[in-house]
C-alpha cells in the first residue's frame, strides 16, 4: 500500500507543478530557440562595415584615443563602459555612451570601433528588433525584475515536475520495455508513451537548462550582493574621499598596469568611475582567463582614476562565478555551432513534451466529463439518488 501512496503523491506533484508552469515554459522554449543562435543571427543581420585592410602587425590605437573618437560620435554623452572580445570579434572594441554614468541601461547608445584605426564600424541599437523582443520575453516578459523572479519560480516548478516525472517513470517502466510506443492502443496512450519517452531521454538536459535558468533569473540579486559585499570592501578606503575633479589618469595606462599584474589573463571590460560596476573614484577593469571555462569568469581590478595606482584585485565570490558559468551553459554556448544545434534539437523535444502534457491533461478532462455524463444518464434511468451520483463522480 505504501508504494501506491507514494506514487499518488508524486503524481500530485507532477500534475500541479506541470500545469502551473507549462504555458510559461512553452514561452521560454519558443523564445529560447532563436536565442541559442543569437550570435549567428546578429552577425547575419548586422549592417556593420567590414573591417578595413591594414598592414599586418598594425598596433592597436591607445584606449584614450579610441575613447575620444567614440565620445565624438555622440556629443553630450559620457562613455561609461568599454568592452571587447578579441577571440570572437578581433580588432573591435565597443563603447557604451549614456546621458550620465547612472543612467538606465536602455538609455545607452553603442559604438563599435576598429581598435587599430579608430574607424566607426557600427552603431547598433540592441533595444529594438526581433532578437530584443525574444530576449526580453525570455528573461523577464517585459515585466522588469519582478518578471525575472516570476520566471525563476516557474523554473523551480519545472525542476520539481521533472524530478516527480522521473519518480513516476521508474515503477511504470518495470512492466514495459524501455522506449515502447503502444501503436495499437488509443491516441491518448500513444501520446502518453511519447511524452514519457521524450521526457526521460531529455531529462538530464532539462534539469541542466532549468536549474541554470533559475540561477540566471537571480542575476540582479547576485549583482546587488556583489556590490554590497566584495565591491564595497574593495572601495572602503575611499569612503570619505572627496569627489573626483580635474583630469583623470590614462585609461590605457590603467589597463596595461592591470595586465602586468595578471599576465595570464586578458582585459574584457572597463567600467568608468560612477557606474554600478565601479566606484566614484576608480576604473574597474575586469579580466578573464584564456581557457574555454576561465574565459567565462571575470576578475575585477580597481585603478585609482586620479593617481593611476592599482588599489585592489581579487577573484569573484563563488556565487558570482556560478552565475558566470550558468549563463553560457543555459544557451549551449560552450562548444560552438555543433553544441548549439544539439541544444536546439533538445529544445524542440522539450516543446513536444510540454505540448503532449497539455494534450494529455485536456484528454483526461474530456474522458472524465464523458464518464460523468454516462453516470448521469444511468442515474436518470435507474432513478439513483443524487448522493450516490456524487460518490460515483468522486470515485472516477
Amino acid at each position: 500500500m505504501q508504494p501506491v501512496k507514494s506514487a499518488r503523491r508524486w503524481f500530485w506533484w507532477h500534475k500541479w507543478t506541470s500545469l502551473i508552469c507549462t504555458v510559461f515554459l512553452l514561452l521560454l522554449c519558443i523564445t529560447g530557440l532563436p536565442l541559442v543562435f543569437q550570435e549567428e543571427i546578429e552577425e547575419w543581420t548586422s549592417q556593420a562595415k567590414e573591417i578595413s585592410d591594414v598592414p599586418e602587425g598594425t598596433p592597436e590605437a591607445s584606449l584614450d584615443t579610441l575613447l575620444q573618437k567614440a565620445a565624438a560620435v555622440y556629443p553630450g554623452r559620457v562613455i561609461r563602459y568599454a568592452f571587447w572580445d578579441r577571440k570572437e570579434h578581433p580588432h573591435q572594441i565597443t563603447m557604451d555612451a549614456a546621458p550620465a554614468m547612472n543612467a538606465p541601461v536602455d538609455s545607452s547608445r553603442y559604438i563599435v570601433l576598429d581598435n587599430r584605426t579608430g574607424e566607426v564600424l557600427d552603431r547598433p541599437n540592441p533595444n529594438q528588433g526581433f532578437m530584443y523582443v525574444m530576449l526580453e520575453l525570455h528573461t523577464e516578459m517585459f515585466a522588469g525584475p519582478g518578471g525575472k523572479l516570476f520566471l525563476g519560480l516557474m523554473g523551480i516548478l519545472f525542476v520539481v515536475a521533472i524530478i516527480s516525472g522521473f519518480m513516476l517513470y521508474g515503477p511504470i517502466m518495470k512492466k514495459y520495455d524501455f522506449g515502447m510506443i503502444r501503436q495499437q492502443r488509443s491516441r491518448r496512450l500513444r501520446w502518453l508513451d511519447m511524452h514519457n519517452l521524450l521526457g526521460i531521454v531529455t531529462m538530464t538536459w532539462m534539469l541542466v537548462v532549468g536549474f541554470t535558468g533559475v540561477i540566471n533569473t537571480l542575476s540582479d540579486v547576485i549583482r546587488a550582493m556583489w556590490q554590497r559585499g566584495q565591491l564595497a570592501e574593495m572601495v572602503a578606503p575611499y569612503k570619505n574621499e572627496p569627489p573626483l575633479s580635474g583630469t583623470l589618469s590614462s585609461v590605457d595606462a590603467a589597463v596595461k598596469k592591470v595586465q602586468d599584474a595578471a599576465p595570464h589573463m586578458e582585459p574584457s571590460l572597463v567600467a568608468f568611475p560612477g557606474t554600478i560596476f565601479s566606484s566614484n573614484h576608480h576604473y574597474a577593469i575586469f579580466l578573464k582567463g584564456t581557457t574555454p571555462v576561465t574565459s567565462r569568469l571575470l576578475m575585477p581590478a580597481l585603478i585609482d582614476a586620479k593617481t593611476g595606482a592599482l588599489t585592489d584585485m581579487r577573484k569573484m565570490p563563488w556565487y558570482v562565478n556560478t552565475l558566470f558559468l550558468s549563463e553560457p551553459l543555459h544557451f549551449g554556448d560552450y562548444g560552438g555551432l555543433p553544441l548549439k544545434i544539439l541544444w536546439a534539437l533538445l529544445d524542440l523535444a522539450t516543446i513536444v513534451v510540454l505540448i503532449s502534457g497539455l494534450y494529455l491533461w485536456f484528454a483526461r478532462m474530456k474522458a472524465t466529463r464523458h464518464q460523468l455524463a454516462r453516470f448521469e444518464s444511468a442515474a436518470d434511468t435507474m432513478d439513483i439518488p443524487s448522493p450516490a451520483l456524487s460518490t460515483a463522480g468522486e470515485t472516477v
